[in-house]
């Protein structure tokens, strides 16, 4: 997994709430991602895309200005609905490491951990602070320093974010939990020579 230490980029700001996971990731998309060089237009594909698979210009995420970005600022619930991971391997397939909203779907902040995206909680009037000042910016940079936990705007408003201690080294470090589990790999083997040395009669 790509580590995150500090983000400097080009941010959406989308006045949305409750964008949902079916509409991150169309569930008849899902498998696409089974199919390389064709899941980059999976993200809010019904929404950017016509049926004949042009972009629509008049959606924010269409227009070129935004064509490079990899932070959302968003409003409230932003990923709520099914448990599909795939709306997170969605958002991170379009090139957003980030994204900042005033709440989330609790199953997809857990996915997006996993996935080396960070889900930034702010507070409403911080949230639409940020997405006033990109509005009066086109294609303006936000900043965010993970190890700092600070999210800056491009009128130099600064905000704080919380995180918890595992997941922040993880984000740090590029850890996902496989390589997170296999630095314990000296330890986790040793445990079980033990085990099975004092316990030979179970069968492991």
């Amino acid at each position: 997994m790509e580590r995150f230490e500090l983000l400097d980029a080009v941010a959406v700001p989308l006045d949305e709430s409750n964008v949902d996971t079916d509409q991150i990731c169309p569930a008849r998309l899902i498998r696409a991602f089974a199919q390389p060089g064709r899941h980059e237009h999976v993200f809010l594909h019904d929404r950017r895309f016509n049926e004949d698979g042009s972009p629509k210009p008049e959606f924010i995420l269409d227009q070129p200005a935004y064509a490079n970005a990899q932070i959302i600022v968003a409003q409230r619930n932003f990923g709520v609905g099914s448990s599909r991971e795939a709306a997170v391997m969605a958002v991170r397939a379009a090139g957003f490491r980030a994204i900042v909203a005033e709440s989330f779907g609790d199953i997809f902040v857990n996915n997006c951990f996993k996935n080396g995206v960070l889900p930034i909680r702010l507070v409403a009037n911080e949230v639409d602070a940020l997405r006033a000042s990109l509005h009066r910016q086109t294609g303006a940079h936000v900043a965010i320093d993970l190890a700092q936990q600070t999210v800056t705007g491009p009128d130099g408003g600064s905000y704080a974010f919380a995180i918890g201690a595992l997941r922040k080294r993880c984000l740090l470090a590029g850890l996902d939990d496989l390589s997170l589990t296999e630095r314990y790999a000296d330890a986790i083997e040793s445990f079980e020579r033990t085990y099975r040395a004092e316990l030979p009669w179970l069968k492991l």
